[in-house]
């Protein structure tokens, strides 16, 4: 796990935050940012797989002033602890952030959810109802599918994912390019985007994330999922937008349609030439409208 302390010059610039720590119940260190007024009430921003929360710190940097913001690396991903043993599954990772949570004493929790972090927060908020406020989706699922695109299915190949994504990269990589479509990551934030996965060891979570996507009810995380499909009409009635890129590969316009079903209520805006890393790709427009959501 990378300290404060051992964030580099270039790094800060961009991720100018000082993380702070929490041990999960298996006994693994999980870094988070804690940023803005000492609250009971915050935002909590999940992120996904390859990223962490390096891909929140704009909105971190837009609402700590005025809200209090938290920003977890869940296990295994961005400065948290990378241990070979952990049980990288969608319910321990559920029960991470509900440790984080408790812990903090939050007792009104906002969720910003992308990619992974939709299961993992939709699987959180189920557990607590009666802590969630406001919502904001952006280009995830919280439901079971059984299509996936083929390259990520490579990388669930036995033998063959691990190689391509912990041998050569061929997983946070490429997302550095894939994932976006209005523009290109400038160097820097490439460089940061890849910072916490510089070797076999440090992708550990970012293989076994791919290998916990369920496709079917045989998978270990098949039920799991489908408790946190269940738990989704509990939040219909919240106040929800989404924020959809149009140009994800592979969160496209299906499921974005499944959400408009499930929230029929939402308001939806939908930014056809950005791709996956919608916050990254047209933060001009995304920032502002997630920030005119929370805020008001």
């Amino acid at each position: 796990m990378v300290t404060p302390g051992q964030i580099p010059d270039w790094l800060a610039r961009l991720y100018p935050f000082t993380p702070q720590s929490f041990v999960t119940a298996q006994g693994a260190r999980l870094s988070y940012l804690d940023e803005g007024p000492r609250s009971d009430e915050a935002v909590l921003m999940l992120h996904g797989n390859p990223t962490w929360s390096f891909y929140y710190r704009q909105l971190v940097q837009e609402l700590s002033p005025t809200v209090r913001c938290i920003a977890p690396d869940h296990i295994g991903m961005g400065l948290s602890e990378k241990p070979g043993d952990y049980h990288y599954t969608l319910a321990t990772r559920i029960a991470d952030i509900e440790g984080l949570v408790a812990s903090l004493g939050l007792k009104r929790v906002h969720l910003v959810v992308h990619d992974w972090g939709g299961a993992i927060g939709f699987g959180f908020a189920a557990r607590h109802p009666e802590l969630i406020g406001r919502l904001v989706i952006l280009n995830t699922a919280a439901f079971a599918s059984e299509r996936i695109p083929a390259r990520i299915a490579g990388c669930k190949i036995p033998l063959i994912g691990p190689l391509l994504v912990r041998g050569f990269n061929g997983f946070a990589w490429p997302a550095t390019w894939m994932a976006m479509h209005r523009r290109r990551l400038t160097p820097e934030e490439k460089r940061g985007y890849l910072f916490p996965y510089e070797s076999w060891g440090a992708r550990v979570a970012v293989s076994a994330f791919v290998r916990d996507i369920p496709l079917s009810p045989a998978h270990p995380s098949w039920t799991t999922l489908k408790a946190v499909e269940a738990g989704l009409v509990q939040f219909k009635d919240r106040s929800t937008l989404i924020v959809w890129g149009g140009r994800d590969f592979c969160f496209n316009a299906t499921f974005l349609a499944r959400w408009q079903e499930l929230f029929p209520a939402a308001r939806c805006e939908r930014i056809a030439d950005a791709g996956h890393y919608v916050l990254e790709d047209a933060a001009t427009e995304v920032l502002p409208l997630i920030c005119g959501h929370l805020l008001k």
